[in-house]
């Protein structure tokens, strides 16, 4: 099943996709899952009533969470991408958080920020887990609490995430995290949405082209690692990592500007796209 989330008089909606379409479901995607809501049903409901269409083409697009509890991202969950930042494989996930004032939705401008032009794509894999992940859950038990699978652009003011050996500051400025539009149910992708190809391309020129299977640490991993510190909750999201081809590692670099268009795609799923704007624009 394929979910999304649009906004509608300001408010976000989420909606279960259909072709070309979309059919409201309900206020938010986080509540429902809090609430134990069986959103696979209601969207077969949904799809067999005959309810309203509402072309996708028309709408505005929020963030596919638009307030997660917790947003974990990891860096260097790629060989390759560790490889080209001049770091060997890490023992254990760099993990790191970023706010929810810094999502953005598909088809919402990513800010360049006023105080730097060091800004740069990151394509990833990002989970939304479902339902609650109780301490110390064995790898082997990880994905049955995994709702589904979506695209994530971790956009990164690199000169910032440089200025301290934790990368928080560098990746929460407002409208950096590119989120959504689709989000697939995990009944729908291989286990821990494996053998994916994921894309990113800026002005249309492929930029970075990979394979889900070559993450570090697989999803299932991911979240029993996790819950060895904590509890995961319905509506958190982890963002799985970037590969190679990031513009700080080209020679020479390649920032994002005003203007260019930073598209995110992973088979199976979709693709997010951003244009890119100047904050104050």
């Amino acid at each position: 099943m394929r979910f999304t989330t649009y906004l509608r008089d300001g408010q976000p909606r989420l909606a279960v996709v259909d072709g070309d379409t979309a059919i409201d479901l309900a206020a938010d995607l986080r509540a429902e899952l809090e609430d134990g809501t069986d959103l696979i049903a209601a969207a077969r409901a949904a799809l067999a009533s005959g309810a309203r269409r509402l072309p996708l083409a028309g709408l505005r697009f929020a963030p596919l969470v638009p307030e997660p509890g917790k947003i974990i991202c990891l860096g260097l969950n790629y060989y390759d991408h560790a490889k080209e930042g001049g770091r060997d494989k890490p023992d254990y996930p760099w993990f790191f958080y970023r706010g929810k004032s810094s999502l953005v939705g598909h088809g919402e401008p990513g800010l360049v920020p006023k105080v730097s032009g060091k800004f740069d794509y990151e394509a990833e894999l990002a989970v939304v887990i479902g339902t609650r992940v109780p301490r110390h859950v064995a790898q082997a038990d990880a994905l049955r609490h995994v709702f589904g699978y979506s695209c994530f652009n971790d956009m990164s003011v690199r000169d910032y995430q440089k200025r301290t050996p934790q990368w928080t500051i560098g990746k929460n400025f407002d409208a950096t995290g590119g989120f959504g539009p689709v989000l697939v149910s995990a009944d729908e992708l291989a286990p821990g949405a494996t053998g994916l190809r994921i894309r990113s391309r800026l002005n249309g020129q492929v930029m970075q082209d990979a394979n889900t299977s070559d993450m570090i640490f697989s999803v299932a991993e991911t979240i029993a690692l996790l819950a060895q510190c904590m509890t995961l909750d319905p509506g958190d999201a982890i963002i799985m990592g970037t590969p190679a081809g990031v513009g700080q590692a080209r020679t020479p670099p390649v920032w994002m500007k005003s203007g260019d268009t930073i598209e995110i795609e992973i088979e199976q799923i979709g693709v997010l796209r951003n244009p890119i704007v100047a904050e104050g624009a």
